[in-house]
């Protein structure tokens, strides 16, 4: 008899707009993780981050984080 296989999480798609720098982040992230030896893709970096908000020890905490980041237009950008 077959063991149950746990239920794969339903994954979504999607796609967001970040300043430059920001983008420039999740690449040098993405060396550092290399040079420990580990492999890690964007998503994954995404991912951890939200790990780290969500465990932010206070409210505070969460929305001085938030309120760092640059608010940006959402949307495509213009073709140039």
């Amino acid at each position: 008899m077959k063991a149950k296989r746990a239920k794969k999480e339903k994954l979504v798609r999607d796609s967001f707009t970040m300043p430059k720098p920001d983008y420039e982040k999740i690449a040098a992230l993405k060396r550092k993780c290399l040079d420990a030896g580990v492999s890690v893709s964007k998503s994954e970096l995404l991912r951890a981050g939200l790990l780290l908000l969500d465990s932010a020890p206070t409210a505070e905490s969460l929305l001085a984080a938030v309120s760092a980041v640059e608010t940006v237009k959402t949307g495509r950008p213009a073709k140039s």
